[in-house]
């Protein structure tokens, strides 16, 4: 008698609004999206990665959560990454999100101020943008895989997209 061996199921943790979680191999980090943006920062032969849920593009003197703002979520996350022994040299990120939830044509939308704010930090960082899927109208569910790195994105009435 032949037995295969097969992986475990990952663990899923669901990130809600201002969190940070910290994933190895074998966890998946879920949340649901919508002028937000969820932020995934790993380096391709590292074990550990982080998964934020961004609210806003910046604290402004407002306190928070870490991962509640985009310019207090991208510091933690390198720190922390930093003390789990994953420098910020060869990170890179994946990120969705920053939809137009509320309508209206206004002078800027909280979804686009939040990704143009997640893209000036990571820039100012060094650390290069390898997959997105932000904009629309739509929220968005997504999945983010610590093993396999890859970010799916679901929106209403559509099919999934790994980025």
């Amino acid at each position: 008698m032949t037995t295969t061996a097969t992986a475990p199921a990952p663990t899923s943790t669901n990130v809600g609004m201002a969190q940070i979680a910290y994933l190895t191999a074998g966890e998946v980090a879920r949340t649901v999206l919508g002028s937000c943006i969820g932020l995934a920062l790993f380096h391709p032969r590292k074990q550990t990665a982080a998964f934020a849920h961004i609210v806003l593009p910046t604290c402004g003197g407002r306190s928070g959560p870490p991962g509640k703002f985009a310019d207090t979520a991208l510091p933690a996350m390198l720190e922390q990454l930093a003390l789990r022994g994953v420098s910020k040299i060869g990170l890179v990120a994946k990120l969705a999100g920053g939809a137009n939830m509320f309508g209206g044509s206004g002078p800027i939308q909280i979804g686009e101020a939040n990704h143009a704010a997640v893209l000036e930090l990571l820039a100012a960082a060094g650390i290069p943008v390898v997959g997105e899927h932000v904009g629309g109208t739509s929220g968005r569910r997504v999945a983010f895989d610590g093993a396999t790195r890859d970010f799916t994105v679901e929106i209403a009435a559509g099919s999934p997209v790994v980025i």
